[in-house]
Parts: C-alpha cells; structure tokens; sequence
C-alpha cells in the first residue's frame, strides 16, 4: 500500500511513499489469484491509511485467504478481524519516529500477532528489552528484532539477544538480501 505517515530515517521502502497504483478490490482478488498461495501479507507504507483496508481484508477473508496486516503501529488496529494476524513495528528511538506507537494496540493483539523491533545500536536494543519486560510482550504475543539493514552487523544482535536470554525471534529482512539496493521484487 502506498503512503505512510510517518518518516523513519532508516525507511527499507521508500518507494511506498509514492510510487503507487490504484487498484479496485476486485482488481486487487483478480491480481493475486494469479499465484498458488494463500497467503497475503499486506503492507506498505502504512496500510491502515487506507480507506477501504477493511472491505479489502473483508474480502479477502471470504475468498479463503490467510492474511498478515503489517502496520507501524501509529494506527489502531482495533477493527482488524481476530483471523488477521498483525504484525506490528514498534518504532525504537533510532528510527527518529520512536513516540509513534500506539500503545492501546497492545489491547488488541493476540498470541499470534507480532511485534517486531528494528534495532539501530545497542541504545535501541536496551530500550526495546525494557518494552518487552514492561509491557510483558513475550507472554501476549511473539516478539521479533532486526537489524537496520546496513547499520547494525546481524552477528552483533544476535549476541545481544543471546546474553540478555531474550525469548524472542530474531530476524532478518530478507527482501534486503533478495533485492538488495532498493530494487523491489513482484
């Protein structure tokens, strides 16, 4: 989805912004019957900006779909149907949008939704284990942390999150390492 309202200084995506398309619902059900999967991950930019979200994942859902919402977790996501697995950004300190969060979504999420954690340095990781503990993250959902692609060495967080005995997932933006340069894939 195109556009976002926030303007992280390590934003991945920068294309969702404003390189984007118009696409009617039905556009939207005829393009990804085209694949062999199930499977939908929405995202962006930030795809609760988007004023017919709701009718898409509605649809969606009637059709048999799976579907994953990714949000920065500025908007709320109370009217996302429980079947929709959120996966929520939870913006640190050294992504210059840190106070972002909406943190009554943490009223709506389940044991199946996500809240993942981009790290920029060791000040980003000391924060991010003291959100976790406050706010008991590991026991109302999973919790994932990455690296700013570029900015923070993979190895380094992953010794971070093994010294603290973190129970959490780290995990790497892939879609960096498949199209690296900001080339976008389909």
């Amino acid at each position: 989805m195109t556009g976002c309202n926030l303007n992280c200084n390590y934003c991945d995506t920068e294309y969702a912004k404003h390189d984007g398309e118009n696409f009617s619902i039905d556009d939207v059900i005829s393009k990804i019957a085209q694949y062999n999967c199930k499977l939908v991950e929405i995202t962006g930019g930030e795809p609760l900006l988007q004023e017919d979200i709701f009718s898409l994942v509605d649809v969606l859902l009637k059709n048999g779909y799976n579907i994953l919402v990714e949000t920065n977790g500025s908007q709320s996501i109370e009217n996302l149907p429980k079947k929709v697995i959120k996966i929520i950004d939870w913006k640190t300190p050294g992504s210059d949008v840190g106070n972002s969060f909406d943190i009554n979504n943490l009223d709506f999420i389940t044991k199946d939704d996500e809240i993942k954690f981009v790290v920029s340095n060791r000040e980003d990781f000391l924060w991010c284990k003291d959100k976790i503990k406050q706010n008991n993250l590991t026991n109302i959902c999973k919790v994932l942390m990455s690296t700013v692609n570029g900015k923070l060495d993979p190895a380094e967080l992953c010794e971070w999150i093994i010294e603290e005995n973190l129970d959490i997932k780290f995990q790497l933006q892939l879609h960096k390492y498949i199209w690296p340069n900001d080339e976008k894939g389909r």
